[in-house]
């Protein structure tokens, strides 16, 4: 029962981020509309994961989660951004990634890593970083590199304190998801038949969608070669 409960779960992961049928744009990774870029070299000419400088990775991935706010009108109220990438990636911005000291004194120089520095700042505006781990990004970015997906999964209603601009978002019934996957129960039904002999066949199902960014301006997938 665990492996087929660990076999469906890994479909709904390759459906979630792949989709059932990408060619209609299902799937995170090939969601129409989200912002697709490469890592940009950094100050060095570095364009790698392992060689990169680690302040300016810092740097580039909190202008990502700030660019995916503004896309949102998300700045200015706390929210909750999801890093999904790969191990090997993930462990450089946890763990190998310490910023570097310069001429100059810099934000985390020589007691963060990339992971703290961004923790940091996103902490000084109220937001909260989700990091997870996911080895099938391997080799999902442009040209054969790993891919990082950086996405707000839910909004909030935008409000001014005197004159609102944002009327519309009164509306109900209101959506605040930016990603959806959709399943007709929380944990797949098992179905036991008897056989022949005393044993028990046992049929495990779960319907499930592919997964959707409805709305893509909160996702930025980056391609970065490790």
């Amino acid at each position: 029962r665990l492996a087929m409960r660990q076999g469906i779960f890994q479909q709904l992961r390759n459906g979630l981020l792949y989709g059932f049928n990408p060619a209609n744009g299902e799937g995170l990774l090939n969601t129409n509309g989200a912002t697709s870029l490469n890592l940009p070299a950094d100050m060095n000419g570095n364009t790698t994961i392992s060689t990169y400088d680690n302040g300016a990775l810092a740097i580039f991935i909190l202008s990502q989660i700030s660019a995916a706010k503004t896309a949102t009108m998300q700045i200015g109220m706390p929210v909750r951004i999801s890093i999904l990438t790969t191990q090997r990636i993930l462990a450089a911005i946890e763990y190998q990634g310490i910023v570097q000291l310069t001429q100059f004194q810099r934000q985390g120089a020589g007691v963060a890593s990339v992971r703290g520095t961004v923790e940091a700042a996103a902490d000084w505006n109220g937001d909260e970083v989700t990091w997870n781990a996911d080895d099938t990004l391997i080799g999902k970015g442009a040209g054969g590199t790993d891919a990082i997906i950086i996405t707000i999964p839910e909004v909030k209603k935008p409000e001014g304190r005197t004159i609102n601009t944002n009327e519309f978002a009164k509306l109900a019934p209101g959506l605040s998801a930016c990603n959806l996957q959709l399943m007709d129960m929380a944990a797949p039904r098992e179905i036991p038949t008897p056989l022949p002999g005393g044993a028990i066949d046992v049929l495990s199902e779960l319907r499930a969608t592919s997964g959707w960014a409805v709305r893509p301006e909160a996702t930025r997938i980056v391609s970065a070669p490790f």
